[in-house]
């Protein structure tokens, strides 16, 4: 396959290979890869774990691991890369090729601040130091709409936010102009919201400087927003390529058909011939579960006085709903807005500071943990990392069959490990496999051993925490597959976690959107999709890239205007209602207001500047 580029070639890879020599011998990361990217071009590789994305362009940095070899041709403008000494590779890396890596936290050095990181770059590439070099990062800082930016110099990473992070790696990036930037999963653990401001001021810098971009993602939506071509990865080969619009509009290759169709999508109600959600339950039905007006509240020291003082963080700041046997509800926002905090407190895995938590009736939000603890077998929960949530010292046979012990201790050992294959099976997992560890797994087996550990029990309400979220879409839609198929055979009610609101579009009943600790939108899914009412909902779903070229090049957007207000600011949730903010406190606190049968939605100004909207 060749690849053809109408500009002259910034960066052009030819016959690229890079394996590794390991204990098991010869691994073969990428195999005689080509492609070329032009002056103002994003060239988007796109592929899932495994497929060697991030080797390739590790490998044009320089930065393969000591056991790596790697073989072919690196140009960048004329010069060959592969083969360069240290110091050689150091005089380009930074000045004229920049990376922006996926984790901003483990980049970034946690012991300097901002401005001292983005001072060395600076310092070895521009000579510049002291005022010179500070304003130059305020500028930057500014550029990539960090507020307060001079403030931001004498903060450390683990003061920022997420967002904020990633922002701050992008102008340390671009602090000396590069002509090549290269961004290995830039957005993937970003909110959508984030996710998107990150998306357009990459693309905005690209236009304003004529850099080159490579952009290495899984996710096919944000290549339809960014890229102008495609390459498509599998196994370390190129299996496709050419302009985004062909690709999406004809694929050839199976796998990128595949791609496709796995992605969740905001667009269509069905999930394209994949198992679909059963029919919600009547408002007759009995609930399970039902919470009314629950409270999780932290106490938090902040600077003042002379030996500071404690004020409240309200997490969880009065929300109230039901939940019925069969039916999943999806719960959304930003991080910080107190998801996983509500699950939580709905478990009693954190004590609630105020409200009702009634199980089938019986209120356990004051309950002891010894009264809560039977309760155990019929209320689980799927977390997000499940090689955190399962013992590396166990297999995962033992990990499946644990709840066992505790909840059927007459069983002998030979009856659970039966019973942890028989389980293992129905989570398409072989049973041959209940001797292993869980470093031996793959991702997706791994969330497939937690979510079979959650079900062993046979639990009325089970509770994915980001359940999906890390992992390759494929793996993903056969994940959302199995969680529909045992809410059908076991009639489970579940709180569906995420911030990925595609997801939540193809596996949820109902949806209830969080700001801040409160309820700002709930609604049956389809209502909420198509007709949502409340600013922040808006913003939500706008920010979700589609996998359609055509459509996010056109689409009218609705973004939010600046970062996420601090939880411990009490005028925070008046962000959508600034008419209601005079005075000093108490302040107001928006009701929520029944605006069409089942479909909630809390107060806020009708325009869109008082709303703290932007639309483009």
């Amino acid at each position: 396959m060749t690849d053809t580029a109408a500009k002259p070639a910034l960066l052009d890879v030819r016959d690229l290979s890079v394996s590794f020599e390991t204990q098991d011998g010869r691994v073969e990361a990428v195999k005689k890869l080509s492609f070329s990217v032009a002056a103002g071009e994003c060239l988007g590789l796109v592929g899932e774990s495994g497929s060697g994305k991030s080797q390739t362009v590790l490998a044009a940095m320089g930065l393969t691991a000591a056991n790596g070899i790697v073989e072919g041709s690196i140009r960048f403008e004329g010069r060959e890369l592969a083969g360069l000494s240290r110091q050689q590779l150091n005089e380009i890396r930074g000045a004229h090729i920049s990376m922006i890596f996926q984790d901003p936290l483990t980049s970034l050095t946690p012991h300097m601040t901002v401005g001292a990181q983005m001072a060395e770059v600076l310092a070895r590439h521009k000579g510049l130091k002291g005022a010179a070099a500070d304003q130059r990062i305020v500028e930057w800082l500014e550029r990539v709409r960090i507020p307060e930016a001079r403030r931001r110099l004498h903060q450390f990473p683990h003061e920022l936010s997420g967002g904020m992070r990633q922002r701050v790696m992008i102008a340390s990036a671009m602090l000396c102009e590069p002509k090549l930037l290269l961004a290995d999963e830039p957005t993937t653990a970003l909110d959508v919201t984030v996710q998107a401001q990150v998306l357009d001021l990459m693309d905005e810098l690209k236009r304003e400087t004529g850099a080159g971009l490579v952009l290495i993602t899984h996710d096919m939506g944000v290549i339809a927003r960014m890229a102008d071509r495609v390459v498509v990865m599998r196994h370390g080969e190129a299996v496709e390529r050419g302009a985004v619009d062909q690709v999406f509009s004809a694929p050839t290759h199976e796998y990128t058909r595949m791609l496709l169709e796995a992605m969740p999508r905001m667009d269509r109600a069905d999930r394209g011939g994949r198992p679909a959600i059963g029919a919600a339950p009547t408002i007759e039905t009995k609930p399970l579960l039902e919470v009314k007006d629950l409270h999780v509240t932290f106490p938090v020291s902040v600077p003042g006085g002379f030996f500071g003082k404690r004020v409240p963080l309200r997490a969880v700041d009065g929300v109230s709903f039901t939940l019925r046997p069969g039916e999943t509800m999806g719960v959304v926002g930003e991080s910080g807005c107190g998801k996983s905090t509500l699950a939580r407190g709905v478990l009693r895995l954190l004590d609630p500071s105020a409200g009702s938590v009634a199980w089938l009736g019986k209120d356990i939000a004051k309950s002891s943990r010894k009264d809560v603890q039977p309760l155990r077998k019929e209320l689980q929960i799927v977390f997000q990392d499940p090689l955190a949530s399962l013992d590396p010292r166990m297999t995962v046979g033992q990990s499946i069959a644990e709840p066992l012990g505790v909840f059927s201790p007459e069983l002998s050992g030979k009856a659970r490990e039966d019973a942890a294959r028989e389980m293992m099976a129905r989570m398409g997992l072989d049973p041959s496999m209940v001797n292993r560890y869980p470093h031996e797994l793959s991702g997706g087996q791994n969330q497939r051993v937690g979510i079979a550990r959650a079900m062993i029990l046979k639990p009325k309400l089970v509770v994915c925490d980001e359940a999906v979220s890390a992992l390759d879409v494929s793996v993903q839609a056969q994940i959302l597959d199995l969680l529909i198929d045992l809410q059908k055979e076991f009639g489970l009610a579940m709180m569906f976690i995420s911030h990925d609101l595609s997801v939540v579009r193809e596996i949820c009943h109902r949806v209830m959107v969080l700001y801040l600790g409160r309820v700002v939108e709930t609604a049956p899914r389809d209502v909420l999709f198509s007709n949502p009412r409340h600013p922040y909902t808006r913003a939500l779903l706008s920010a979700v890239p589609s996998p359609d070229p055509v459509r996010e090049r056109t689409r009218t957007r609705v973004k939010l205007v600046g970062d996420l207000p601090s939880p411990l600011d009490p005028k925070a949730s008046l962000r959508f209602m600034k008419s209601k903010l005079t005075g000093e406190g108490p302040y107001y606190r928006p009701s929520l207001v029944e605006v069409a049968p089942g479909h909630w939605v809390a107060e806020h100004d009708p325009t869109e500047g008082s709303a703290g909207l932007q639309i483009a």
